[in-house]
């Protein structure tokens, strides 16, 4: 129990850091898709020319700012979900429950990772259609996000495994 409470220990210091490094490269991807976006409706409506590539840098820059996040919303419960059936259940039950759908989690998020890798091997052979950028370098968001889900995954499995029933004198003592 000491190995997986120093593992567990070592894993959300490792998801702090990524999910505070995604946080603040998302938050400069959402300034650029916004400025990307404003010189389009500059262009198209002031100038009357539109670009050809501000829709896509934007979707692009959208894809990957939802990738740097996704890891540590999920880690923090931010996703939706219905719960409610833990507060109506006994503490051991919930707690099975919640292992079998981290475990059934863990199993979907390996086979998007693989896909993902894939997707990102075949995105060499073809390139943006409106700026020279290979689609792999965009198609590498998928993998950095089931990435960081995985680990953040593996973390929410660790403290649910670990997890003890609060009584009131353990509740006290601390």
């Amino acid at each position: 129990m000491a190995v997986l409470g120093s593992t567990l220990a070592v894993l959300e210091n490792v998801n702090d850091r990524i999910g505070k490094i995604g946080a603040s490269v998302a938050w400069v991807l959402v300034a650029l898709m916004v400025a990307s976006i404003l010189l389009q409706v500059v262009c198209r409506y002031v100038f009357n020319s539109a670009l050809p590539w501000p829709e896509e840098v934007a979707r692009a820059l959208m894809i990957w700012m939802m990738a740097l996040v996704a890891g540590n919303a999920y880690r923090k419960g931010m996703f939706v979900s219905i719960d409610m059936l833990y507060n109506y259940v006994p503490f051991s039950v919930a707690r099975i429950i919640k292992i079998i759908l981290l475990v059934l989690a863990f199993a979907v998020l390996v086979q998007l990772f693989v896909v993902a890798i894939e997707f990102f091997d075949r995105g060499f052979r073809t390139r943006a259609a409106s700026f020279p950028l290979k689609r792999a370098w965009i198609y590498l968001a998928m993998p950095v996000c089931f990435g960081t889900m995985l680990l953040a995954n593996i973390e929410l499995f660790l403290k649910t495994f670990l997890e003890r029933k609060e009584t009131p004198q353990t509740a006290s003592a601390e």
